[in-house]
């Protein structure tokens, strides 16, 4: 049998997702390539042989997906099968026609085959775009449970950055050791810290079926903390989808996030204490346009600074959540929040102190002018961030990203933590939620 040629175009998640569950160890497909976009410091890698099984005993190359055309002509490629997320449906179409003038065809995988079913109830919080709320969301969630004396197991959308693909395959997260246990890049640290500070066990790595097994071992409830705006890896006993009225109209433009507002059983509007109350009931109405059994909640994202040291009158420089304000497409957020709340004389220009890979992505994001993306993907590009970071004339640091900067890099300034949290406004609220689904009594 002539197998057919494959490419997953990916992002380092939901692509090795969608090969382990689809296309490893089927003999009539043969994936020769994966390609990879939005992270950097994935291509050249190999998604390698240990999870790749029997098929693959030299694992699969990871190239950049700007050389599709030239891939699909060198493999003979018959499919393309894209598996990332935040996607502008243009921009999904335009890499619809390139692997169609190529030659090849061009697939997107449905949610069904690809969530893996659970022995215990799963709630699933996902979003129509990336920073929407999903990790406040989730931390809300998980307290609820956790007061009601639930077992309570956060599985995170993956971000295989940090170390090699064969030692991130299962990885638990209960301590601050295992984040450098595990060699965690600054971007997981956003997504783990926070839970591990209320003392929430979180899984990740590559291989979804085998940390399911490993998250029911110790779970009353799993909680599926998404990525991005991706649909999620397991099928949801109740599936929660976060909308932003600072971003109306995204929810109807971008993959997958309209798939996850179309099956959700709850939508929550975030932001509605910063958003104008034209823009909620905007979202509000398209939600209920492509959903119209969804419930809705509304929330607020306050902003609260965690540190003393004096805001009024002083010259910040800004950090704020990297893929909020990268790919996510916001020029500013929890950070920029609390600077102009708390009456801070100037917020920075971070461009001309930036090097390396942080100059680099201000070139890619021309959008962001007055805040510093956490970008910090390896040791390098933190090196950079605290580089570009030391560099600035300032008199402190506002972070809005969710983890202590402090852990992972030396400042020669004062870093100033911002904390934002989940506040339901109104009913039904969350726990209103949980109890009609009978998650609590």
């Amino acid at each position: 049998m002539e197998r057919k040629q494959v490419i997953i175009l990916g992002a380092a998640g939901r692509d090795f997702h969608n090969f382990n569950v689809i296309y490893r160890d089927r003999e009539e497909y043969e994936v020769v390539a994966f390609t990879a976009t939005q992270i950097p410091g994935i291509v050249g890698r190999r998604y390698p042989a240990t999870l790749a099984g029997k098929l693959y005993p030299q694992g699969i190359p990871i190239f950049d997906e700007e050389d599709l055309p030239q891939l699909i002509y060198r493999f003979s490629v018959d499919l393309c099968v894209f598996s990332y997320s935040d996607v502008a449906y243009e921009d999904l179409m335009h890499r619809a026609a390139v692997a169609n003038a190529a030659g090849a065809d061009f697939t997107l995988l449905g949610t069904e085959d690809t969530m893996l079913k659970a022995k215990v109830p799963v709630i699933a919080v996902t979003a129509v775009r990336t920073g929407a709320g999903k990790s406040q969301t989730t931390r809300r969630i998980a307290a609820i449970l956790k007061e009601r004396g639930k077992r309570v197991v956060v599985v995170r959308h993956p971000m295989p950055y940090g170390a090699t693909l064969e030692d991130q395959a299962v990885e638990r997260f209960a301590t601050y050791a295992d984040l450098d246990r595990y060699k965690c890049t600054i971007e997981e640290r956003e997504e783990y810290e926070p839970h591990i500070e209320k003392g929430v066990v979180v899984f990740a790595g590559v291989d979804y079926e085998k940390i399911l097994r490993e998250a029911e071992k110790e779970a009353d409830v799993l909680l599926w903390d998404g990525g991005n705006n991706d649909t999620p890896f397991y099928k949801p006993t109740l599936h929660i989808v976060l909308l932003d009225p600072l971003r109306p109209g995204d929810e109807l433009r971008y993959f997958p996030g309209e798939t996850n507002l179309r099956m959700a059983d709850v939508a929550v509007v975030n932001k509605v204490d910063s958003a104008t109350p034209e823009n909620v009931e905007l979202v509000k109405r398209h939600a209920k346009e492509l959903n119209p059994n969804v419930l809705i909640v509304e929330a607020a994202s306050p902003v609260t600074v965690v540190d003393e040291e004096p805001i009024r009158n002083r010259k910040v420089l800004v950090v704020e959540d990297g893929p909020t304000v990268t790919h996510g497409g916001m020029s500013y957020g929890a950070g920029t929040i609390a600077a102009k709340r708390m009456g801070a004389g100037e917020i920075v220009d971070p461009r001309p102190f930036a090097v390396g890979s942080i100059k680099a992505t201000f070139k890619k994001f021309p959008h962001l002018n007055d805040v510093l993306p956490a970008m910090g993907y390896g040791d390098k590009q933190i090196s950079e961030l605290e580089e570009t970071i030391n560099a600035a004339t300032c008199d402190l640091v506002l972070s809005g990203t969710p983890i202590d900067l402090r852990r992972v890099m030396k400042a020669n300034k004062p870093i100033v933590r911002v904390r934002y949290e989940l506040d339901e406004i109104g009913r039904p609220n969350l726990e209103d939620v949980l109890r009609e689904w009978e998650f609590i009594q």
